[in-house]
């Protein structure tokens, strides 16, 4: 069973940095892809930063270049550093992993069947 328990969240002023990190246990040696997730009240989720299952990163439009996801070789640890964050940064933060056990064995973000995520962690920018 994979379990993931996101940590760091907390309450900034705009400009200000954070760093989320998600600790991760149960994974097998399937393909996986790792991701960051967001949403804000009212609206729909985002994925934010995500690992593809053949370990290579990509970002969202709205933070690229401020956001980098990192982990731990044995991948039982997802961060995220977050830069110059702005109020619409302001969401609950969820880190996600999904194994790929079939078909193309590839995946881009942890959004499938198979995804499973955390209980999330707040972060509230103020401007």
């Amino acid at each position: 069973q994979v379990h993931l328990v996101e940590s760091g969240g907390g309450s900034v002023q705009s400009g200000g940095s954070l760093v989320l990190s998600c600790a991760i246990s149960g994974l097998t040696s399937s393909p996986t892809c790792m991701t960051w997730f967001r949403q804000a009240p009212g609206k729909e989720r985002e994925g934010v930063a995500t690992f593809d299952s053949d370990g290579v990163t990509d970002y969202s439009a709205s933070v690229q270049g401020r956001f980098t996801i990192s982990r731990d070789n044995t991948k039982t640890t997802l961060d995220l550093q977050m830069n110059n964050l702005k109020p619409e940064d302001t969401a609950t933060y969820y880190c996600a992993a999904e194994e790929v056990k079939f078909g193309s064995g590839y995946c881009i973000w942890a959004a499938g069947p198979l995804a499973r995520r955390g209980q999330g962690t707040q972060v509230t920018v103020s401007s």
